[in-house]
């Protein structure tokens, strides 16, 4: 698989990612020996890079990735975790180099490993993207070689662009996939520019634009799909990326039929994925899958054909007429 690094990253990531969120917690049950088939199916189908956070499943999910490193130790495997949702309160002074070192501290127990390859911020308080001095705390993660290096997680084109303006931020993960384009405006260019990585998460809408889902699915009850459809547990832009879901059905459904269509057999995932490939600026791009044929099938994504200029301006014009109005001003 194509693999992409930017001047400020020290690693090279696979253009197709592994989000683990799944495996972890809030979308229904995972066993840890279906978790682990996810995780190895990714890695045959040349995944390189994993993407982990402290809180999917309070840990969980970084011990099965853990495992995934001592089990496949002659491979070349990068994995980002996140760090913040832990914070009790949840509130910008929580965010220090106390908190910093306890919450890496534990994630590198989970994990098994000296040093983590890169932490990210997740998606904290607004006012601590514009503190240096938690950019400052972050640095000095650096010299004790806690971390390697470090990113943020965002919900908000404008967190992005003033994490991008400190020098030390080697990443930045924010929301972006054919329903949710406004990063590609002002982030997209600013961050290339800046030699930030990229990583697009919710790249498949949470699911809807995949095409498998109608008006009548039920999720389960602890299924983020279910209970924060609203935003009650946290932001809502993490949803379905913030889309009505009849809405987002709808669209989907237009998505799915332009992908027939098209006529290279791909599924409308894949070409969701390839989507997002084919911005300028993105360096990965992270699904997540709840079984070893999803994870292969997201893989492949990373090698097809970009979509046609025709294919890219159909999906603008769905974007345009159906979605643009409940998310492009939010975030």
């Amino acid at each position: 698989m194509e693999t992409r690094t930017t001047s400020r990253l020290p690693f090279d990531l696979s253009v197709v990612g592994q989000g683990c969120w799944q495996l972890g917690a809030d979308w229904g049950s995972v066993s840890e020996s279906d978790a682990m088939t996810v995780l190895h199916a990714a890695l045959e189908a040349g995944v390189t890079f994993f993407d982990t956070a402290d809180v999917y499943g309070d840990g969980r999910s970084e011990r099965l990735v853990g495992r995934l490193l001592k089990e496949a130790t002659n491979q070349n495997i990068t994995v980002f975790t996140k760090m913040g949702r832990r914070a009790e309160p949840f509130d910008p002074s929580q965010f220090t180099l106390d908190s910093f070192r306890a919450w890496t501290d534990r994630s590198r127990t989970n994990l098994g490993v000296d040093t983590l390859d890169l932490v990210q911020l997740h998606c904290p308080p607004t006012p601590v993207y514009f503190d240096s001095a938690t950019y400052d705390a972050l640095d000095t993660l650096v010299e004790e070689k806690a971390i390697a290096a470090y990113g943020v997680s965002v919900e908000t084109v404008a967190e992005g662009l003033e994490a991008i303006s400190h020098p030390g931020v080697a990443s930045v993960q924010i929301i972006l996939n054919a329903f949710r384009q406004k990063p590609l405006e002002q982030f997209l260019p600013a961050a290339r520019e800046a030699g930030v990585a990229v990583i697009a998460r919710v790249p498949l809408a949470s699911g809807l634009l995949s095409g498998r889902y109608t008006k009548d699915t039920v999720f389960a009850a602890d299924d983020h799909r279910t209970f924060n459809r609203h935003g009650e547990s946290f932001d809502v832009g993490e949803t379905f990326a913030g889309i009505p879901f009849e809405v987002g059905v709808d669209a989907a459904a237009e998505f799915s039929q332009l992908v027939t269509e098209e006529g290279t057999g791909a599924t409308p995932a894949q070409r969701a994925l390839r989507w997002i490939i084919d911005q300028p600026g993105v360096t990965t791009v992270i699904p997540g899958a709840r079984n070893a044929e999803q994870a292969a099938a997201n893989a492949a994504a990373g090698s097809q054909a970009p979509l046609s200029p025709e294919m890219l301006s159909k999906v603008n014009a769905v974007y345009t007429s159906s979605i643009k109005e409940h998310v492009h001003g939010r975030w």
